[in-house]
């Protein structure tokens, strides 16, 4: 969905936009097959007839109220819909689709009204194919996710709701700031729920099938969701890519995480009312072992000469040991014993440092982007009074795509400097080798992967 490096798979928890079923990574596919039929515009009925499965069956004449009832008589009804469609390949992906739903438990009478009225999407598969490569780089993003107005609107529902957020701490165990936070980078606190019919959304990408066996599996789950009773068809809306409600959950996170927190019988993250929702978020997080009183990480001053190398996820060791290597916090004492922690060089040498924690991993299971779990853990920290990063970023240089990334990685290894993986993250190895080739050649060693690093890289 979102880009990889900052923005992750993204989209829900995969939880999710993204893993999964950890939030948001989505699984690699082949590109779309050419389907027969595929370029037909003819609309279409698809009339599907069949005994009901003997199986427990949802009447879904009105699901907004009570869980579903099983009705005896349903057991021997013909189920009969109209799914109008605009695309003769995908009418047929459609009735194909029907039997294996119908494999892993969903009722014909679940099936029909889900995919009543339910029709190809061409702008689904236009924003999925036309994701930008351009990443932001990580200042960039941080502005934007820890803006003044993303604080201040926190402050202002951690106040609203700090009933609820209390009851949910006290309940799973983990701090209400964190479980706000990540509520305003998915949804903006709310504003930004995603209106798109899911059903829908997702049955256009499962047949699409660049994403096809991912999608099919989070189609199989909203279908399971709706089933339960937990949401009507019509109120299952979400993002393009099948994220839904206040801190968007994709559907397999759904089924595995959510949580009824009102005890109205529903697991309702789709409401205005988002208890449900922010007590899911906690106990996904709990799930993935949260620890209470643990920060996520701490912004920390490095030595002179510090050896960039050290910053990687595969050494950790107790505060005390990098205070021995001179590695402090930002107040120029040891930072407290929290457990085992890395050192996180986002930006290289020339931006701000963190030491980082457990609940740094656990944040990750949410999005995987280094970005995204800075954006969440810094927002906390604000959200509980702390102060913005202290460190400058290496802002003013022309950033590059992934592709541009990759070449420098390229070129650089073909001159000799170590590269281990041509994979467009610019970590400390690769920020290493920027400057060591830097200094080589007399210009200045920032390290950073800009236009000017690339287009000298080409010339010599």
């Amino acid at each position: 969905m979102r880009y990889q490096k900052f923005f992750g798979a993204g989209v829900g928890v995969v939880l999710g936009l993204a893993g999964q079923v950890e939030a948001r990574a989505v699984e690699s596919s082949l590109r779309p097959e050419q389907r027969p039929g595929g370029l037909a515009v003819a609309a279409q009925a698809v009339q599907s007839t069949g005994q009901v499965a003997p199986e427990a069956t949802v009447t879904l004449a009105s699901l907004s109220g009570t869980r579903p009832v099983l009705r005896p008589s349903d057991l021997n009804v013909e189920s009969v819909v109209q799914t109008r469609v605009s695309h003769q390949g995908f009418a047929n992906w459609i009735n194909g689709f029907r039997s294996r739903a119908r494999a892993q438990g969903i009722s014909n009478r679940t099936f029909d009204a889900a995919f009543r009225g339910v029709q190809y999407d061409p702008s689904v598969v236009k924003k999925d194919r036309n994701q930008s490569e351009f990443k932001k780089e990580i200042w960039e993003y941080l502005d934007f996710a820890v803006s003044t107005s993303r604080v201040r609107n926190g402050t202002k529902v951690l106040r609203q709701y700090r009933n609820t957020f209390d009851r949910i701490e006290a309940h799973f165990g983990v701090e209400k700031e964190v479980v706000a936070a990540i509520w305003g980078m998915e949804s903006a606190y709310g504003e930004r729920r995603g209106r798109e019919p899911l059903i829908q959304s997702i049955a256009t990408l499962a047949y699409d099938g660049r994403r096809g066996k991912f999608f099919e599996q989070q189609l199989i789950a909203a279908l399971k969701i709706i089933q339960s009773g937990d949401v009507a068809p019509n109120r299952m809306t979400g993002s393009w890519a099948g994220a839904m409600g206040h801190t968007q959950f994709i559907p397999t996170s759904y089924l595995a995480y959510a949580v009824d927190f009102t005890g109205d019988g529903k697991r309702d993250i789709w409401s205005d009312d988002p208890t449900d929702a922010l007590a899911s978020t906690a106990a996904y997080l709990k799930r993935f072992g949260w620890k209470k009183g643990q920060p996520w990480g701490v912004e920390v001053r490095l030595p002179r000469g510090f050896n960039a190398g050290r910053a990687s996820r595969k050494l950790t060791q107790s505060p005390a040991a990098w205070a021995n290597e001179g590695v402090v916090g930002i107040d120029g004492r040891a930072v407290p014993n929290y457990g085992n922690a890395s050192i996180l060089l986002p930006a290289g040498t020339q931006g701000a440092a963190f030491m980082i924690f457990h609940n740094f991993s656990v944040i990750e299971k949410y999005n995987r982007a280094d970005a995204y779990v800075i954006g969440v853990g810094h927002l906390s920290d604000r959200l509980r009074g702390g102060p913005p990063i202290q460190a400058s970023w290496p802002r003013g240089y022309s950033a590059t795509s992934e592709a541009e990334k990759k070449e420098i990685q390229a070129l650089l290894q073909r001159k000799g400097y170590k590269i281990t993986k041509v994979d467009g993250n610019v970590g400390p190895e690769t920020s290493a080798a920027i400057r060591a080739y830097q200094r080589a050649r007399g210009i200045s060693a920032n390290g950073a992967p800009s236009k000017e690093l690339l287009q000298d890289l080409r010339r010599n």
